[in-house]
């Protein structure tokens, strides 16, 4: 497979940040998750030289894009990392695919309840936290717990041993209740704690605490005022809490940034008290467009456009410096048929939430800057090659995929200044050839594209072939009567062992060859164009075929549905019975006429 992702130019651009990265194969689907405490290093490791891990070259060659979503510290991206290994389940993530594996934190369901590790089915009663992503992020958790909260985490038959007080009663991270050193209700009191703290409600657990120590100051009670003092300052410590995980059961949070005539929304959604996903979208903006504009173009065309299968919740955080429309938020509560909430004024969990899709814009505009700058640096190096007169603005390649002849299917990828077009991206079925005939395959994709470009004015400056001499020729017949109005078309033949940097570029005419280095902008940009036209084509050719194997050839007989099909070779066996069946063994099968046997007997059986 023709490698179309560009690695040197993603690594380029990336964040020295901590954050998830997500890799995905030509179909588009997940296929490895990873945190990075350095996204930039991290990355950049899969695609050295010298890979030692077998798993990794596998992995790095199915690589067909990525992206990242960026977060405040390595914790962040830690349990983000889990979350998005829940949702997409890569298969190169193997070992977190089974949820029994993951670990927990466990608040026993006993009159001294035991705060604990859990990991396997939930048979010992009491409340489970987590799944956490490993075993040492839950000890590390239990160890946190222990300081802030004086609760047993010894097992049961040590508790019951107990004659008096442990080790941790003496440190202070035990109230004893084994030998009735404390009240239940001081006991259950900590344990009540502890819990709102693991469901992430910080600030109440403070608030709490700062009444109760008041409360024990205005009695007098100095000693145990200074115990709940000192809860209180390791709380603070750690209120520093990570904001990729909460208590915010649904709440979409948006941040937008804007530079050099682009305009960046980032969606981050949080489901069931995590980021369930993130995406960056940068539409369209006229010049001098406000910002709360573009934002209420925004939610009008996002919640409202398409809401099939889509689950709105009920708050939207908006960035803390726009302003909230209320005529807006009415009308989307009408027209979803719920309350929806536009809030911009938050605090605590919910700010952290709105820092956060702020700082994944600001590295997603970035990004796309970078990635235009880098294009429009190649297309002026393409264009000042080809000693091309005008700026370039529309180039289309087209490449030819099929499986030994069968399911031909030619790919046209378009690209411009900015990049891929894949909106304007097309495929076409080739039929009516001799299979396996490259040359006539191109010439029927070329007629398919261009019979009616003229009428329809979306002719590229530039036409890549990706082929020798042999398919230039065909576009160069196509063409012949074109005159001014033709594109230039050049013949992008693979090198010596199909190795990048090796291409031989043939123009049209001529059919004189264009040396290129290797680290040429302009080649690059050539490569990047061959390369997504050869994808698009592949996985063109993959759904055909994988279509092709799905079709039965019953289904291809008339007045033989999915059930009768069903009946069929549930009665014989398979379809190599069915077609050694007679007649009589047809029309035998329940809800089968001899009419309908003749012509399934027939279909297998006539020339």
């Amino acid at each position: 497979m023709t490698q179309a992702f560009d690695a040197k130019h993603f690594v380029r651009h990336l964040t020295h940040k901590p954050g998830v990265y997500r890799m995905y194969d030509e179909a588009g689907d997940v296929i490895y998750v990873g945190k990075a405490k350095d996204l930039k290093k991290r990355v950049s490791s899969y695609f050295r030289k010298n890979v030692d891990r077998d798993k990794t070259r596998v992995l790095v060659n199915q690589i067909c894009n990525m992206d990242v979503t960026v977060t405040n510290t390595e914790a962040e991206a830690l349990i983000l990392e889990n979350a998005f290994i829940k949702k997409y389940r890569p298969r190169y993530n193997v070992l977190l695919r089974d949820d029994k594996s993951y670990p927990y934190i466990i608040m026993t369901d006993h009159q001294h309840p035991r705060l604990g590790f859990h990991r396997g089915a939930r048979r010992v009663k009491g409340e489970y936290f987590g799944p956490f992503p490993n075993g040492a992020a839950v000890r590390e958790s239990l160890r946190l717990m222990q300081k802030l909260f004086p609760i047993r985490q010894c097992e049961d038959s040590y508790y019951r041993a107990r004659s008096r007080p442990c080790l941790q009663y003496q440190l202070k991270r035990c109230l004893a209740p084994c030998v009735n050193v404390c009240t239940d209700a001081e006991y259950d009191e900590q344990v009540g704690l502890a819990k709102d703290f693991l469901k992430g409600k910080n600030q109440e657990v403070i608030d709490r605490l700062v009444t109760r120590m008041e409360t024990a100051s205005e009695q007098l009670d100095f000693e145990k005022a200074a115990r709940y003092r000192d809860q209180i300052v390791a709380l603070r410590r750690v209120q520093e809490r990570n904001s990729v995980s909460g208590n915010q059961q649904e709440l979409d949070v948006i941040g937008i940034a804007r530079g050099n005539g682009l305009f960046t929304v980032q969606m981050l959604f949080i489901r069931e008290n995590h980021i369930q996903g993130s995406r960056s979208y940068f539409p369209k903006v006229p010049a001098d467009t406000s910002d709360d504009e573009v934002l209420r173009s925004f939610l009008l065309q996002f919640y409202l456009s398409d809401t099939a299968g889509r689950k709105v919740p009920k708050e939207i955080i908006l960035p803390a410096d726009v302003e909230i429309d209320l005529p807006l938020a009415q009308a989307m509560t009408e027209a979803l048929g719920q309350t929806v909430k536009l809030n911009n004024r938050v605090r605590g969990e919910r700010k952290q939430y709105q820092q956060l899709a702020q700082k994944n814009a600001d590295n997603a505009l970035s990004s796309r800057l970078n990635q235009q700058g880098t294009m429009n640096r190649r297309t002026s190096a393409l264009q000042q090659v080809l000693d091309f007169g005008t700026p370039i603005q529309r180039m289309e390649c087209f490449d030819i995929s099929h499986t030994m002849g069968q399911q031909t299917v030619a790919s046209c990828v378009v690209f411009d200044q900015n990049g891929p077009r894949k909106a304007d991206y097309r495929r076409y079925n080739i039929t009516g050839i001799t299979p396996g005939d490259d040359y006539a395959a191109m010439a029927k994709a070329l007629a398919k594209r261009y019979d009616k470009a003229r009428e329809l004015g979306n002719i590229p400056d530039i036409l890549f072939i990706d082929g020798g001499k042999g398919q230039l020729a065909q576009a160069e017949n196509y063409f012949a009567d074109w005159g001014r109005d033709a594109p230039m078309l050049i013949g992008v033949a693979k090198g010596e062992s199909r190795k990048p940097g090796l291409e031989t570029l043939i123009l049209a005419g001529s059919h004189e060859t264009l040396p290129l280095d290797k680290d040429a902008a302009a080649l690059h940009l050539i490569q990047h164009i061959r390369d997504e036209s050869h994808r698009f084509a592949i996985t063109g050719h993959r759904m055909k075929r994988a279509k092709a194997k799905r079709t039965s050839t019953l289904e291809q007989i008339e007045g033989v549905g999915a059930k009768r099909r069903q009946k069929i070779l549930q009665n014989l066996g398979g379809l190599q019975e069915v077609k050694n069946a007679s007649i009589d063994q047809l029309a035998n099968i329940p809800g089968i006429s001899r009419a309908m046997a003749e012509k399934v007997y027939y279909a297998f059986h006539d020339e």
